[in-house]
């Protein structure tokens, strides 16, 4: 059996593995990488046959591991993608969304998009729903389970077992005590485990400093300096987890007077399944803007806004329209609350950029920049080896996966050096066998 890292090696975004038992093929993940045109670029052409693909395998909703799933269809893939319920509901909002931005892009950029609203629509057709600690059989040969992983609603740890190999696949795991969703769930024994290492070299601050910093970011923008503040946050989970924390805040009575703005159709349709899932606290004076016009009569607000928009990386969608009328503003702010991968508008931004072009024109970054990342919804360095450590024994073959070259360096030497474990970090490309 044969293993290919063919994303999210050395790197966060665009998850893709294939696993080639001898008897089936299949991917584990079908995600879009992001970051400027090289990501454009990966992700127009696949490594493999389409066509030769007999399922696939999703550990979550989250653009960067499912939204290559339409153009895969598109050329040639005829099986089903297996899912947990809420990943699926998630996806009949998150895909066409992704065809639509597609297209929007492909209009003012020139050139085909990847993939179309309808091709997404079209993709929904092929998800099969599962449940959570449920067996599935998508082939004969091959038994998968689906474990919470607390990341976001219906994010999965992924238990395969093929033949007398056992595969785990950590997903993005979630950082224990956040709002909304329950803690990773513990694994006890893998022969070859797959583990995300997005934050394997540092750890988040406690929910309690996390607090006190969103507090203040809030409290000195809107109150001391009459601005506004952004929050570019994931339509899916993090902006949930923001509304959760607001709420708290707020029922604490440690935020001024504010209008909240949920600026992103996406985000109201994730919060209206989160409801159908799990329970969020009230926030006071919320709006959720649905049309283009709605959009832009927030654009006109000079001060007391708290605008969560899409994408969380600043990569498209609303999020970079309101960052054009705030980002010059020294009374403003704007508040990273997650990881910003490289070659994003977000992590140029968060690394110091003076200036940022967006649309072909230059704009100064005058406003503050706050980076809380205890409302990061990946484990931090300690939680991972926490659950790293409730393992029996360890892992014949243990891989870091989606972390940049530092995170997933650092967290493999940890791995070596506190649990003895035998751990590498992939490269793009690289084919291992499983046994």
């Amino acid at each position: 059996m044969q293993l290919t890292f063919l994303g999210a090696a050395g790197e966060v975004t665009g998850s893709c593995y294939l696993v080639d038992t001898g008897e089936v093929k299949f991917l584990l993940e079908c995600g879009m990488r992001q970051g400027g045109a090289q990501a454009d670029a990966l992700n127009r052409r696949f490594a493999f046959a389409p066509r030769d693909i007999a399922f696939v395998l999703l550990s979550h909703a989250h653009i960067d591991h499912s939204g290559l799933l339409p153009r895969l269809m598109a050329r040639g893939f005829g099986g089903q993608v297996y899912a947990t319920r809420a990943t699926s509901e998630l996806l009949g909002v998150m895909l066409p969304d992704s065809g639509y931005l597609q297209e929007k892009e492909a209009e003012r950029e020139g050139g085909e998009p990847l993939y179309t609203a309808e091709q997404a629509r079209k993709c929904l057709e092929r998800l099969l729903a599962v449940d959570y600690d449920e067996e599935v059989r998508p082939h004969p040969s091959v038994r998968c389970r689906w474990r919470d992983a607390g990341h976001i609603l219906g994010s999965a740890i992924l238990e395969i077992h093929v033949g007398k190999t056992k595969l785990v696949f950590s997903g993005d795991l979630g950082q224990p005590g956040h709002p909304v969703v329950e803690d990773p769930t513990p694994i006890e024994d893998a022969d070859v485990l797959l583990v995300e290492s997005t934050y394997g070299n540092r750890n988040h601050k406690s929910m309690t400093q996390t607090l006190d910093e969103f507090a203040f970011a809030l409290n000195d923008t809107l109150a001391s300096r009459n601005g506004n503040v952004v929050i570019p946050a994931f339509a899916v989970g993090r902006t949930q987890d923001i509304l959760a924390l607001m709420g708290e805040l707020q029922r604490a009575g440690r935020l001024p007077r504010l209008d909240a703005y949920v600026d992103s159709p996406m985000a109201t349709a994730a919060t209206e399944i989160t409801l159908r899932h799990a329970r969020l606290p009230a926030v006071d004076r919320v709006r959720f803007t649905e049309s283009t016009e709605d959009s832009m009569k927030i654009n006109a607000i000079r001060a007391g806004a708290v605008i969560i928009s899409a994408s969380g990386m600043c990569e498209g969608g609303r999020i970079k329209h309101h960052l054009r009328h705030n980002l010059s503003r020294p009374e403003c702010a704007i508040v990273f609350a997650g990881f910003q991968a490289a070659g994003t508008l977000g992590r140029r931004i968060v690394d110091g950029a003076q200036t940022v072009r967006m649309w072909g024109d230059e704009y100064p970054v005058r406003a503050r920049v706050f980076t809380i990342g205890g409302l990061s919804a990946h484990a931090d360095r300690d939680a991972l080896l926490a659950w790293l450590g409730k393992f029996r024994k360890p892992p014949r073959q243990t891989w870091m996966v989606h972390g940049e070259p530092l995170a997933a360096h650092a967290l493999r030497d940890a791995v070596r050096d506190r649990l003895g474990w035998a751990a590498e970090v992939p490269a793009v490309g690289q084919v291992v066998l499983l046994g």
